[in-house]
């Protein structure tokens, strides 16, 4: 069993690299967005739940999303494993998300921080915009959220590097180098 996060600042290339480690290592990928989705469109209780702050325009409460990802941990337990894209965002909630592994004999093994140079993400995802026609990969905007997520993630880098999971991953050079990196530190499980 391997348990996964990967995360990264936008643009480092995190979707593409959790693509293959799903294919590689046969994992569970789990998106928060994708999951609070599904629950919203089966009309589930939890789905009304959360669709009554969204469509407010209130953030869900952490202790929503952790039983999201449970229900969808619960529902693979026999399978290789996860790996989470886009959670935990705080520390409140990788605290959460330890707890509750832990209730089910289970932990995060590797915290992967995708790590690339600030005029490199620039570049990618301006190039990005040209070519996917992304509203949102301009220069003004990307520059925002390359600062908030700086000043947002910091923190939650910080609790996994004092867990020991914390492996920063050099994000710079080809995909197929960059998964390199990533499938060095994954087999040394």
């Amino acid at each position: 069993m391997l348990n996964v996060i990967i995360c990264g600042a936008p643009g480092c290339g995190k979707g593409t690299q959790s693509a293959m480690i799903v294919e590689r290592y046969n994992l569970k990928h789990l998106s928060t967005g994708d999951l609070l989705r599904h629950e919203i469109e089966s009309n589930s209780e939890l789905g009304k739940e959360a669709d009554s702050y969204i469509s407010k325009g209130n953030l869900v409460p952490d202790s929503m999303i952790i039983d999201i990802l449970t229900q969808a941990i619960d529902a693979d337990a026999n399978g290789n494993g996860i790996i989470l894209d886009g959670f935990p965002r705080t520390v409140a909630q990788a605290e959460a998300l330890e707890n509750m592994l832990a209730g089910r004999n289970k932990q995060i093994d590797f915290f992967l921080s995708i790590e690339v140079e600030k005029r490199e993400l620039i570049s990618r995802l301006l190039k990005r915009g040209e070519t996917s026609g992304r509203s949102d990969d301009n220069l003004e905007t990307i520059k925002k959220r390359l600062d908030v997520y700086e000043s947002k993630t910091a923190p939650v880098n910080m609790f996994y590097q004092n867990t020991g999971k914390l492996k920063k991953i050099n994000g710079m050079g080809t995909i197929d180098e960059i998964f390199a990196r990533i499938g060095a530190v994954l087999d040394s499980k």
